[in-house]
């Protein structure tokens, strides 16, 4: 849970920097440029479904294949008070994936460069496991927020991304999936849709990081 408040504040901030140098300041005036959690919280993205996610994955059977994940408390943005309103749309929808991936990138290279000069055999043995585990689910929630907000359904940022790109003649049809948005994602993630995207890209992530170390 302390990982995922830091990944979760992390990529609701970017949105919050990124829609103010667009000339938006309505999230910095809310005090949403800040990697303190409490300014970022939604009771129900950020407490219930990780909470229920973690519950349910230690029960065992087939849902214990429900990842942790979860969302914050909406940035608020100004679509009028930007300049060039299809760039900012764009870079602002992603700002949150980019934070999540630079944090995953950083924590990545770590992992590396200890793996590569046995830096883990030199922690302390008292605090050796959970440095290893803190870093594991650094860059397992870090990739795994920006792949799940990169699906293009609302109210994830995949859609609002996708929306730019749309034709106005596929609005409605958007419309009327953010009407549904967190029923149909909550159905996919209980189906174990997510997590059939994602365990390949994490098995492929791992390759990498254990890619030549002896």
């Amino acid at each position: 849970m302390v990982v995922l408040l830091f990944a979760i504040s992390a990529h609701e901030a970017a949105h919050a920097w990124m829609s103010n140098r667009f000339g938006d300041d309505t999230a910095r005036l809310l005090g949403r440029i800040t990697l303190n959690p409490v300014a970022h919280i939604d009771p129900i993205g950020t407490l219930l479904i990780p909470v229920v996610g973690f519950i349910l994955g230690n029960i065992g059977g087939p849902i214990s294949s429900i990842p942790l994940i979860g969302w914050g408390k909406p940035t608020p943005v100004n679509p009028l008070r930007w300049r060039n309103k299809d760039l900012a749309n764009v870079m602002v929808s992603a700002a949150g994936i980019m934070a999540n991936l630079f944090i995953a990138l950083c924590t990545f290279i770590i992992m590396k460069v200890l793996l590569m000069t046995n830096g883990f055999d030199s922690i302390p043995q008292s605090i050796h496991e959970p440095v290893v585990m803190f870093l594991q689910l650094l860059l397992t929630i870090n990739v795994s927020l920006a792949v799940f907000n990169l699906l293009p359904f609302p109210p994830l940022d995949g859609s609002k991304i996708l929306e730019t790109f749309l034709p106005p003649s596929a609005q409605p049809v958007l419309q009327l999936m953010e009407q549904y948005g967190y029923i149909i994602l909550m159905i996919l993630i209980y189906v174990g849709f997510f997590s059939a995207i994602l365990r390949p890209i994490m098995a492929f992530v791992y390759y990498l990081l254990f890619l030549g170390v002896g």
